[in-house]
């Protein structure tokens, strides 16, 4: 049996973890409820063809690390209010508990492993 006060720490925690590292490379909009990758700094007087390369490499690559982050997060926020529900440790495509195993390997789950490679297909 799932211990529900460890995994709601340890989801509180990845939760802290994620947003600390996302309010480094990007904002939040509460209208929205997105994260947005802020802009890359460094900008000099005198603008350099290789300088504006780079800082467009490193804005897609900040989205990109933005995107992954992002989704991450909504899977710890919801797997939280799950908790608060009482659905938490249900596959969301057969409806079945998630393994013991599986949720203590990635508490945010929301497939059980029967249907984990279906989970990235979910909707946010």
């Amino acid at each position: 049996m799932i211990d529900i006060a460890t995994q709601t720490a340890t989801l509180q925690a990845e939760l802290a973890r994620l947003e600390d590292e996302l309010r480094g490379i990007a904002t939040y909009d509460h209208a929205t409820d997105n994260w947005e990758a802020a802009p890359v700094g460094g900008e000099t007087s005198e603008p350099d063809h290789n300088d504006g390369a780079d800082v467009v490499e490193d804005w897609n690559e900040r989205r990109a690390t933005v995107a992954v982050l992002e989704t991450e997060y909504r899977n710890v926020k919801r797997a939280l209010s799950k908790i608060k529900i009482g659905t938490y440790g249900i596959c969301e495509v057969s409806g079945e508990p998630i393994e013991e195993a599986r949720l203590l390997a990635s508490p945010a789950a929301r497939t059980c492993t029967a249907h984990r490679e279906e989970e990235d297909l979910l909707s946010l």
